[in-house]
């Protein structure tokens, strides 16, 4: 696909409104979290979402995917809102936001995993290894404390663990969603399958919410109600219309730098908004964690020559936060 110079300058924008928004969604799910349970909230978020970009497509004379096509789509669905959100919003029950948003970062390193495993994937190199050890440092230097006290002998601590095992998950879901998309349904028209996308996961969360009987801990306060306003529109359609208009434009090195960008920004939000303790260890965890990355991304991968240039430019026209 040709880029023009304006298009290239929009998706700049595009890709900056990413960076923005979504690095907000931490704190936004936080506070949601004050007054609502964690499985309906996510699932009401992305039903909300994607019957509101529904609607829109279907004013613009537009329709979703053929039936062919909803068991990749309720896939996706699962891979990246279930665990990839899901897993972020059950974490932040038990971990400060702009921490989550740190370890989160760290979902390039799944994602190089999992290529490395496809017989058509990226391989992986000796720098892609040291940046796999230095990010990993930085994670463990980031839960040591945790770890060193006998986190499991106390239940906050052990909520601590098991959020951060959440988080690692829903990077894990992320990346295989990420890498699935990046192959399947890229003839399709890419607001019809987020749309799908939205739908089919948060139908699944709804009803994991329902199973868990979190309907009758389901309340609302006007701080909370403001920022699940904000999450299932601006946060979300936005977020996803913004994040696919930058793919098609940009190289895909470039629009994933956003993850480094989101913890700084969830992490000075967390601070002045909700007063969210900010220490030198989790400062040096975090450039250990970004540093890794940043060699991964930049240098450590390279293509197989058995992938063309062609598909070498496609990904996901699908991703969450």
């Amino acid at each position: 696909m040709i880029t023009t110079p304006r298009e290239r300058r929009l998706a700049l924008f595009a890709w900056m409104a990413v960076c923005l928004l979504w690095g907000t969604t931490y704190l936004g799910i936080r506070v949601c979290l004050e007054t609502m349970p964690p499985m309906l909230m996510a699932g009401l978020r992305w039903t909300i979402a994607g019957v509101l970009l529904t609607g829109y497509l279907l004013a613009r004379g537009e329709s979703l995917p053929g039936r062919a096509s909803w068991p990749g789509i309720g896939l996706l669905g699962f891979l990246m809102m279930v665990l990839g959100n899901g897993g972020v919003v059950w974490a932040e029950q038990t971990v400060p936001s702009g921490l989550a948003a740190v370890i989160v970062a760290s979902s390039p390193f799944w994602m190089a995993a999992v290529e490395a495993c496809r017989a058509d994937g990226e391989r992986l190199t000796w720098s892609s290894a040291l940046g796999f050890t230095i990010g990993f440092g930085g994670i463990v230097l980031l839960v040591w404390p945790e770890l060193a006290h006998g986190a499991s002998t106390a239940s906050g601590k052990a909520g601590f663990l098991t959020g951060l095992i959440a988080l690692q998950i829903a990077a894990l879901g992320w990346a295989l969603g990420s890498s699935y998309s990046k192959r399947h349904a890229r003839h399709e028209h890419v607001f019809a399958v987020t749309a799908g996308q939205m739908l089919a996961g948060g139908a699944m969360m709804l009803a994991l919410g329902t199973a868990r009987g979190e309907w009758s801990a389901l309340a609302f306060s006007g701080r909370s109600l403001v920022a699940f306003a904000y999450l299932s529109t601006v946060g979300a359609i936005g977020g996803f219309v913004a994040y696919t208009y930058a793919l098609r434009h940009l190289p895909v090195s470039l629009v994933s730098l956003y993850a480094y960008v989101n913890p700084v920004i969830a992490v000075a939000l967390g601070v002045v908004i909700l007063g969210e303790a900010f220490t030198w260890r989790m400062g040096l965890a975090a450039a250990l964690v970004f540093g890794g990355v940043a060699i991964v991304q930049r240098r450590g991968q390279t293509r197989r020559p058995l992938i063309s240039r062609t598909r070498k430019s496609t990904i996901a026209m699908t991703s969450s936060t």
